[in-house]
């Protein structure tokens, strides 16, 4: 049994919108904000492999690895903000961030 690229592309679509769904319900805590996003990634990157694999261009599989190496460096750099917030402020809630406005 085949795979279609059909298939694919609606499971990149259901994460995509589980993520969007993410950030739109939960608001006040970072750390979900911060793999909602990296979900959202994730399903555009499934959705290059699959159009890489079913065109047989290996461009799109090349592209998946810069956009992993800069989400990771995005996360790595989100989860250091987190820290630093969390040590001065003690909180990691957004509604309660208000005090980093200028």
């Amino acid at each position: 049994m085949m795979v279609a690229l059909s298939d694919f592309l609606i499971l990149g679509a259901l994460l995509f919108s589980l993520s969007v769904l993410g950030i739109f319900i939960n608001r006040k805590n970072i750390i979900i904000l911060l793999m909602c996003i990296e979900l959202m990634l994730l399903a555009v990157n499934l959705n290059f492999v699959a159009f890489s694999h079913f065109s047989g261009d290996v461009a799109g599989q090349i592209f998946v690895f810069f956009i992993l190496t800069v989400a990771a460096a995005e996360a790595a750099i989100g989860l250091a903000i987190l820290v630093v917030l969390f040590r001065n402020l003690n909180t990691i809630n957004v509604s309660e961030l208000d005090k980093l406005k200028g």
